[in-house]
């Protein structure tokens, strides 16, 4: 069986197109190459009556006024200004005059690149850190550690099931003369 070097598409502008190849190539007649590639010579011989130009511009001109309207919301008002149109005739129409919901660039929190300062002595700055975990009844605990960033020593743990008030935590650690 020899090997095929013509890919054959499924759409129809792709096998007129192929036909159109398969003429030049091999210098056949209209209806062997509609044949050799199973369409009718109908729909090799078919160009489309249709003019979009009109709607086209419309579409256009309302994708302009308001730019954040997909395809759903244009075929919406192009129906309230008395346009009777397929929602998919109006989607290829889209597509084809390049239309699409431009998309929003996400907003960055812009932070100033301020150094760490360095620590030069003891409790001149302490490290919170919170872990969780769950006991063997199964009911979560959390801890709060902490720790001195200079010499690394922790210096509270605080275990509860929730930390609700902070003050709490604040009495907490200045009465073991942490603070």
């Amino acid at each position: 069986m020899p090997r095929r070097t013509i890919s054959l598409r499924v759409e129809l502008a792709g096998l007129r197109e192929d036909a159109a190849h398969v003429r030049q190539a091999f210098s056949l007649s209209e209806r062997r190459a509609c044949g050799l590639l199973k369409i009718a010579v109908s729909t090799y011989r078919y160009r489309s009556s249709r003019d979009d130009s009109e709607l086209r511009s419309k579409l256009v001109e309302l994708a302009r006024e308001r730019p954040r309207y997909g395809y759903r919301r244009l075929h919406v008002l192009a129906c309230r200004e008395g346009e009777r149109i397929n929602h998919k005739r109006l989607f290829r129409i889209y597509r084809q005059a390049g239309l699409s919901v431009k998309r929003r660039k996400r907003k960055r929190l812009v932070r100033a690149g301020v150094p760490i300062p360095t620590v030069t002595a003891a409790n001149q700055q302490w490290a919170l850190d919170f872990a969780s975990d769950a006991i063997a009844t199964g009911r979560k605990i959390r801890v709060l550690s902490v720790i001195d960033r200079y010499t690394r020593e922790c210096l509270s743990l605080e275990i509860d099931t929730s930390f609700r008030d902070r003050h709490q935590f604040c009495e907490s650690t200045c009465d073991q003369g942490i603070g």
